[in-house]
């Protein structure tokens, strides 16, 4: 089995390269984009964000195939010198608004005895920025979560 190169999908207006990977919505989800963002990641030179990234994009991706009815999880990738940007796109809506982002006044927080319910809290500490948007006019019903990971000094 010979494995495809990804390749750059559109110019990130940031600089650099953007990238996406279309999944169906399954539980093999999260391994196969933790697995093309360290792809993507060891080839351009930002190996030190592997970890932290795997970690995001695998929070992100679960949360998508647990909490919505979408039928694809749409990976964005942008990549430049300093930072990288992953957005997480699902067309399906949550299942329960509250168990997906939270309820109102504990959007990240889970209880000590709570088994589950911390993965936004994980991308928060990590990343250097985070949000949520919707689809907008043409997609009205997409979710996208959103991180940027990138150099300490890019922050400043």
């Amino acid at each position: 089995m010979t494995t495809a190169a990804p390749t750059p999908a559109l110019i990130n207006p940031l600089g650099g390269e953007a990238y996406r990977l279309t999944l169906p919505n399954t539980a093999t989800a999260p391994r196969i984009a933790r697995d093309f963002l360290t792809s993507l990641l060891g080839v351009s030179r930002h190996s030190k964000l592997i970890d932290d990234a795997r970690l995001c994009v695998t929070e992100l991706v679960t949360n998508a195939h647990c909490h919505t009815r979408t039928p694809q999880i749409r990976v964005h990738v942008a990549v430049n010198r300093k930072r990288v940007t992953v957005a997480v796109t699902d067309d399906g809506g949550p299942i329960d608004v509250d168990k997906a982002f939270g309820t109102p006044g504990t959007a990240l927080g889970a209880g000590p005895e709570q088994e589950s319910g911390r993965g936004l809290a994980l991308v928060e500490s990590l990343a250097l920025a985070w949000g949520t948007g919707r689809g907008g006019g043409q997609y009205p019903g997409r979710t996208v979560v959103w991180f940027t990971l990138g150099r300490p000094e890019a922050a400043a």
